[in-house]
């Protein structure tokens, strides 16, 4: 296992984020501000016009909204929470517990399952089971990772639906700093 360093950043600094996919292809990446931490976590954040790249040379996505995003201690998942006018307010991925090989980088592996809620009506929606089914199979998902994974989606289903913390407010002022 890599080593983790403590995370030592200020509100001036860059953060890379690297999702990875379980075989160590590179996934979805882009450089966002470092904005603090809080008892859920690091938080990261980025005003609209972020641009985020899939893979070596994949498309590009334009981000047209401020978002934020959690970066949790020890769990399997991270959390986005898009400003106007983003159709989805809240968008989790399940992913391995987030690694810091050093203060300007923060990596994670992809394990497909995501949560959101949209805005408009605030239903909540497990995305991607098929996804995780066949990449269970492909890249050999150990079981642990498969459980892990299954009960940060059910998890955070019941927590983004009921609106329990960090999924109510908390991000509210990090998205200020980036709005």
């Amino acid at each position: 296992m890599r080593k983790t360093y403590r995370v030592r950043v200020t509100g001036e600094d860059d953060v890379r984020v690297v999702y990875r996919k379980y075989d160590g292809s590179l996934h979805w990446h882009m450089t966002m501000r470092y904005l603090g931490t809080d008892r859920y976590g690091g938080w990261l954040g980025a005003r609209a016009g972020l641009t985020a790249r899939r893979g070596e040379n994949g498309p590009s996505l334009l981000i047209g909204h401020p978002h934020v995003m959690l970066v949790p201690r020890e769990a399997w998942w991270t959390a986005v929470f898009n400003g106007e006018p983003a159709d989805v307010e809240v968008y989790c991925d399940i992913a391995t517990p987030a690694q810091w090989p050093h203060p300007g980088e923060v990596t994670m592996v992809d394990l497909d399952l995501d949560v959101c809620r949209r805005r408009a009506d605030r239903s909540v929606e497990l995305l991607d089971e098929d996804e995780f089914a066949e990449h269970t199979v492909r890249y050999g998902y150990p079981a642990d990772v498969v459980d892990h994974a299954r009960e940060a989606a059910h998890w955070l289903h019941g927590a983004v639906s009921d609106g329990i913390e960090p999924f109510a407010a908390a991000h509210l002022r990090w998205l200020a700093l980036v709005s």
